[in-house]
C-alpha cells in the first residue's frame, strides 16, 4: 500500500541520517504515529500547519508497505472524508519500519516566509542560513569549485533539506540554479532522495550582476 506522511525539517533531518530507509523514533509525549492514506491530506498537513511554526517548513514524504501487514491496523477519519489516516502505537514503529517496501521519497516541500533553514554544521557553510549557503555556493562554483564540491559533501543534511528552497529564493540574482546530477528534484514526480548529492551549477561562465559580485564576497570571506 501506499502511504503518505508530512514531516517537518527536523524528522526530514533524521531520516535523512537513515538514507531515507526509517522512520525515527516517536518523542515521550508522541504516543502515536500517523501515516496517511492520500496526498491531499499530507499536503494540507505539510503546507497549512508545518509552515506556521518554527522551522517554517513542511514536506511531503511517500512510501510503500506490506499490505498484510497493515491489515493490523483500522482506518481512522478525522475531520473531513479525505482525513484518513492509520494510528500506529510508538513502542510498533520500529517493526512499522521493516516493513517498508520502498525507500521514503520526498514529493513535495513547502516553506513558510520565516523560513530560515536548517544551519550547516560544517566549514565554510557553518551557521549560515539556507539563503546564504546558496549565495555562497553559486559563487564558490564559479570561483572555487573544488571547495565547493568539499561544502556539499560535508553538509548533505542541509544541502537535501533546502534544495527545494532554493529555486525559489530572489536573495542571490544572477546565481545558478542547482541541480541535482543524479536524481530529480524533490519537486518532481518520483525524485529519490539525494543522501550523497552531487550537484552541477548551470551558467557557470554567466556574467553575475554587481549585487551578486558584492554578495559572493560576502559570503566568500
Amino acid at each position: 500500500m501506499l502511504l503518505y506522511r508530512p514531516v517537518g525539517l527536523l524528522e526530514l533531518r533524521l531520516m535523512h541520517a537513515s538514507a531515507l530507509k526509517a522512520f525515527p523514533p516517536r518523542l515521550p509525549e508522541q504516543p502515536i504515529f500517523y501515516p496517511v492514506l492520500n496526498r491531499e491530506y499530507a499536503r494540507q498537513i505539510a503546507s497549512e500547519w508545518n509552515t506556521k511554526s518554527a522551522p517554517f517548513a513542511g514536506y511531503v514524504t511517500e512510501f510503500e508497505v506490506q499490505d498484510a501487514y497493515l491489515a493490523r491496523f483500522e482506518a481512522h477519519i478525522v475531520g473531513g472524508r479525505q482525513h484518513e489516516e492509520l494510528w500506529v502505537p510508538a513502542e510498533e514503529l520500529a517493526e512499522f519500519n521493516r516493513h517498508l517496501l520502498s525507500q521514503i521519497r520526498v514529493v513535495e516541500a513547502h516553506f513558510g516566509k520565516d523560513f530560515q533553514g536548517l544551519p550547516a554544521e560544517n566549514t565554510a557553510l557553518k551557521g549560515k542560513t539556507a539563503i546564504e549557503q546558496f549565495v555562497w555556493l553559486a559563487a564558490a562554483f564559479e570561483q572555487k569549485p573544488l571547495e565547493a564540491a568539499a561544502e556539499l559533501k560535508a553538509n548533505s543534511a542541509a544541502v537535501f533539506l533546502h534544495f527545494p528552497f532554493w529555486p525559489s529564493t530572489t536573495s542571490a540574482p544572477g546565481a545558478s540554479l542547482p541541480v541535482c546530477a543524479k536524481r530529480r528534484s524533490p519537486r518532481s514526480k518520483n525524485p529519490g532522495p539525494c543522501p550523497s548529492p552531487i550537484f552541477t551549477w548551470g551558467s557557470h561562465k554567466q556574467k553575475r550582476s554587481a549585487q551578486t559580485r558584492r554578495l559572493s564576497g560576502k559570503y566568500l570571506k
